[in-house]
């Protein structure tokens, strides 16, 4: 499947890149455009001028920087903006440093109106780009939203950036929305890991699916982020809620399907109810309303991927039913967590995991690990 991927977002960047050519073609309506290494090197220099820093010396420093044109354009801007700006130096410091607490709010500097918004806003794509190296991705978006692309020295950086923080934290139709654009307004400006990237963040959430597992193992994921930059207060726990009530239904979904298996064709009509006989059986049976196709007498229906039945996914290929004692185990294991020795506590996932996929397995291990993690049921 990644292979499948991988060709499909190359064979669009190898389009994109016969369309663009090797030379530089006029902008066309709604495309953007990065500064030039002597543009930027002129506002740079203008602002160094405003906040009282266009020495000599700095000037010269400032030169050196723009002539190094191997270097990445959002490195330099960093060095240019040290030049004139030491609470911008330790800023950048703090927001690169891995073993530095994640920040739970945005430094005041980017609400300042006093200052230069070029200032700001080049100071604000850094300092999220850092954040997002460090998979902070909360407030690196939020301060990315304070600006717009064109406010920057680096428009493709800025859309590359923000749509990495909007996939991550699985906002689809925003991060779809920002990869367009970075696709298509800044395209020719883009480095080609960008336009990768970016193309297979874009298929890779054309295969969303809301509720199913692969959803909840994202969120899963998600939640053992937030957890490592020690982000254990009440939205995680919202979200450890979610997964749970999540897992609750699909359990029920799996207790709905193996009471249909287990009824017998002889077994006759169901029994009137008081209010008259029954009607015809709706298209799901017993499962839950958002449940899939039942498996006939001799497998799934005709069209429909097995892989992708839920029992299936959470059973071992012997097709062993999670059962009632399997959603009343979890429910109390959960209720238990935090009261149960360690060998208690690996003994009972053990027995909880019983005949699931190993994929889905280390799911439910993954989600109790949180819960260690957390410190909280």
């Amino acid at each position: 499947m990644k292979r499948v991927i991988m060709v499909a977002a190359i064979a669009l960047l190898c389009m994109g890149s016969m369309a663009l050519g090797n030379t530089k073609k006029p902008a066309a309506f709604g495309t953007m455009e990065s500064m030039t290494p002597d543009e930027a090197k002129t506002k740079f220099g203008a602002w160094l001028k405003e906040v009282g820093k266009a020495d000599a010396a700095n000037l010269a420093k400032l030169n050196t920087i723009w002539q190094d044109k191997q270097r990445p354009v959002l490195d330099r801007v960093a060095d240019s903006l040290a030049l004139g700006d030491a609470t911008a130096a330790q800023l950048l410091a703090e927001a690169r440093d891995p073993s530095a607490p994640a920040p739970i709010v945005l430094p005041a500097v980017f609400k300042n109106e006093k200052t230069s918004a070029f200032y700001r806003a080049n100071l604000g794509l850094i300092y999220a780009r850092s954040l997002t190296n460090r998979r902070v991705y909360e407030e690196g978006l939020a301060v990315l939203k304070m600006f717009s692309p064109t406010d920057t020295a680096d428009p493709a950086a800025y859309l590359f950036h923000r749509a990495v923080c909007e996939h991550a934290m699985l906002q689809k139709p925003e991060a779809t929305k920002t990869i367009q654009r970075l696709l298509d307004e800044a395209g020719s400006i883009a480095p080609e890991r960008y336009r990768i990237v970016a193309t297979l963040m874009l298929l890779d959430m054309h295969t969303w699916k809301d509720k199913d597992l692969a959803d909840i193992g994202r969120k899963m994921e998600n939640i053992e982020r937030r957890l490592e930059i020690a982000r254990g207060g009440p939205e995680t726990q919202r979200q450890q809620r979610e997964v749970l009530n999540r897992l609750d239904e699909l359990i029920k979904k799996l207790e709905n399907a193996d009471k249909n298996k287990k009824k017998k064709p002889g077994d006759g009509p169901p029994k009137p109810g008081p209010d008259g006989p029954p009607g015809p059986p709706s298209d799901n049976g017993d499962q839950c309303p958002d449940g899939g196709a039942q498996p006939g007498p001799s497998g799934p229906p005709k069209g429909t991927n097995p892989s992708k039945n839920p029992a299936q996914d959470m059973n071992d290929a012997g097709g062993q039913s999670t059962g009632n004692l399997k959603h009343e185990q979890f429910k109390k294991l959960v209720a238990d967590w935090g009261r149960l020795p360690p060998r208690e506590q690996q003994r009972a996932l053990v027995e909880l995991t019983a005949g699931m996929s190993p994929r889905h397995a280390e799911a439910i291990r993954a989600y109790f690990r949180n819960l260690n993690l957390n410190g909280t049921k």
